[in-house]
């Protein structure tokens, strides 16, 4: 009787260790993505975005040099409007970076990546980048595909037709 009762004592603590454990992780991890909003904004405009969001990494070179801080549209220009974080480490990027939606992965998340022109002038607070590529979306090229093999196999039938 006296050891069940240690034993679940003993699984109680481990229980409520484990909990904690998880806490202090859940607030490290919490305000550490929150500390990281000190810098310069820059936004940019893209005709697809795909399915990039808030908080999706921006890049130079692989390297993660902001985050996107909001994604919004424009009634006017009918175009995705997106705002990024530049880490202030990063105050050397020139005026004509060109800013593209890429895929990590086949499946994976979306992010923004820089790849720097050759000005002298940097990008500096609310600056817009109007170099811009848009997202890949995978159905759309599929289709593309499709519509010109069904294109060239309607061709292939028509010459056959000719012939006799």
């Amino acid at each position: 009787m006296m050891n069940s009762r240690i034993i679940e004592i003993v699984v109680g603590m481990f229980v409520a260790i484990g909990l904690g454990a998880f806490f202090f992780l859940a607030m490290y991890v919490s305000s550490s993505s929150a500390g990281s909003s000190s810098g310069y904004t820059v936004s940019a405009r893209f005709e697809n975005i795909g399915s990039l969001k808030t908080r999706s990494p921006v890049t130079m070179s692989g390297v993660l040099v902001g985050r996107v801080d909001t994604v919004s549209y424009d009634m006017e220009r009918y175009e995705a409007v997106v705002t990024m974080t530049i880490q202030e480490d990063f105050n050397a990027i020139p005026t004509d970076t060109t800013a593209s939606v890429y895929t990590a992965g086949l499946l994976g998340e979306q992010y923004v990546a820089l790849e720097p022109g050759g000005e002298e002038e940097y990008l500096k607070e609310g600056d817009e980048i109007s170099l811009t590529q848009s997202a890949l979306v995978l159905e759309k090229v599929i289709g593309q595909v499709l519509f010109s093999k069904a294109e060239e196999g309607a061709e292939d039938n028509t010459d056959a037709d000719e012939g006799f």
